[in-house]
């Protein structure tokens, strides 16, 4: 990596002009940070808005109006991360931008529309929500178009790029029983320039401040709703009636990232918290007892891991690749458990299991039916990409952007129209 000057162009500590780079060149005026207009980019996007109307756990369509969607979970992480850029030393517009940014290639129905994605584009490089936010980023999203008349998409800059994304690899470098990568075949010029001079495989820091909180908003604030909505019940959690089976349910959805025992003596150490909850009738009490559980683990979990991140780096700044980021394996494993409780008893539920069937079919039948139509049906942006494809993985790539650009009630709404016959 170049050597860093502090404070160059009026940069954060730790960050050079290469970090401030965009793909496209541009010039402004203005008092403005090149990483504050990053995250204005962002947050005036017509991907960010569609983010309130897409699942996070419950589907907005599922008529619970107090649950969590993609957009205010984005929100919730992108308050989390910028604490933690405060306190690690990162730039805290990067950190927030990623933030703010790293759902944005989620399809309709959350991680089950992406199963329905990547199953239908098998052959044509497959789907991964986090490859398509590089996508939406860099392409999709229109904002700036370089001198060939192509979209460059938000043209955010290279620090802010590299922060948002997760998986720094392609598809065929994921780690051994992993889907995740970070980007498309045909996004590659675009990843090999927001990772110049990058250690293959490696997170910055910013990256990994993103991921942490993330990890950290996702785990108790759907726990949060799945209280709320009464799919888990405190009080049976409390009990332990069942506590060996859940723990083992736990235990298989972190693929064995954990023994038994961690998960089990994590649960333990979760429960010991004064303001867990041994019951829920929805009153104001025990909301407010919710809500002040769910404020706690974050605290918890985010300052264990700025001390021992803080401790590791022994004072060398963090800013990009100075240093990693450290969680206590004691507080990732306790992240796995308010997970893996949720997984049990909302995303595999049975109860659950029909809807899910449902919304993959009904993503299936609008894929084929779009597909079987060329560019009939398409909206002009994703049309004009079809036509212009080389072959027919890009034509297929073209119906996927499509699909997973719209909303959870979009998607019913075009698979009413498209697909279902109308009764003469």
């Amino acid at each position: 990596m170049a050597e860093r000057a502090a404070g160059a162009a009026g940069l954060p500590e730790g960050y050079t002009a290469a970090d401030a780079e965009r793909f496209l060149p541009e010039v402004h005026g203005g008092v403005r940070s090149d990483f504050a207009r990053d995250r204005a980019r962002v947050l005036h996007s017509s991907g960010w808005r569609r983010l309130a109307a897409k699942t996070q756990v419950l589907s907005p369509t599922a008529g619970i109006d107090f649950a969590r969607n993609r957009l205010t979970h984005s929100l919730e992480v992108a308050q989390i991360g910028r604490e933690l850029a405060v306190s690690l030393g990162l730039a805290q517009d990067v950190v927030d931008t990623a933030c703010l940014a790293h759902d944005l290639g989620h399809p309709p129905f959350g991680h089950n529309g992406e199963r329905a994605l990547n199953e239908w584009a098998a052959d044509a490089g497959g789907f991964e929500g986090n490859a398509q936010t590089l996508r939406v980023l860099t392409r999709l999203e229109p904002k700036r178009f370089g001198p060939d008349g192509q979209s460059v998409g938000l043209n955010l800059t290279r620090a802010t790029l590299d922060a948002s994304c997760k998986y720094p690899w392609r598809r065929d470098e994921a780690p051994a029983g992993s889907r995740k990568f970070g980007y498309f075949a045909d996004d590659a010029p675009v990843f090999a320039w927001l990772r110049a001079d990058a250690p293959p495989r490696t997170k910055c820091a910013e990256a990994q401040a993103m991921d942490l909180a993330d990890d950290v908003a996702y785990s108790v604030h759907d726990f949060e709703d799945a209280v709320v909505s009464e799919y888990i019940d405190p009080e049976i959690l409390t009990a332990r009636s069942g506590h060996d089976s859940l723990i083992a349910a736990v235990s298989e959805w972190a693929d064995g990232s954990f023994t038994a025992d961690e998960l089990g003596e994590a649960f333990e150490r979760i429960a010991e918290t004064p303001t867990w909850l041994t019951r829920w009738d929805g009153s104001r009490r025990h909301q407010a007892q919710l809500k002040n559980f769910t404020s706690d683990m974050i605290g918890r979990f985010a300052r264990a891991a700025i001390h021992d991140t803080l401790e590791a780096a022994d004072g060398a700044p963090l800013a990009r690749y100075g240093a990693g980021i450290v969680v206590p394996r004691g507080v990732r494993a306790e992240i796995a458990v308010l997970k893996g409780i949720v997984a049990a008893f909302v995303m595999e539920s049975g109860r659950r299991q029909p809807t899910y069937r449902r919304q993959r079919d009904l993503l299936a039948e609008l894929l084929d039916t779009l597909w079987a139509n060329g560019d009939r049906e398409l909206d002009p942006a994703f049309a004009a990409d079809y036509r212009s494809a080389e072959d027919e993985a890009g034509a297929r790539r073209a119906v996927v952007d499509q699909v997973a650009s719209l909303t959870d009630q979009s998607a019913i709404a075009w698979h009413q129209r498209l697909c279902v016959v109308p009764l003469v």
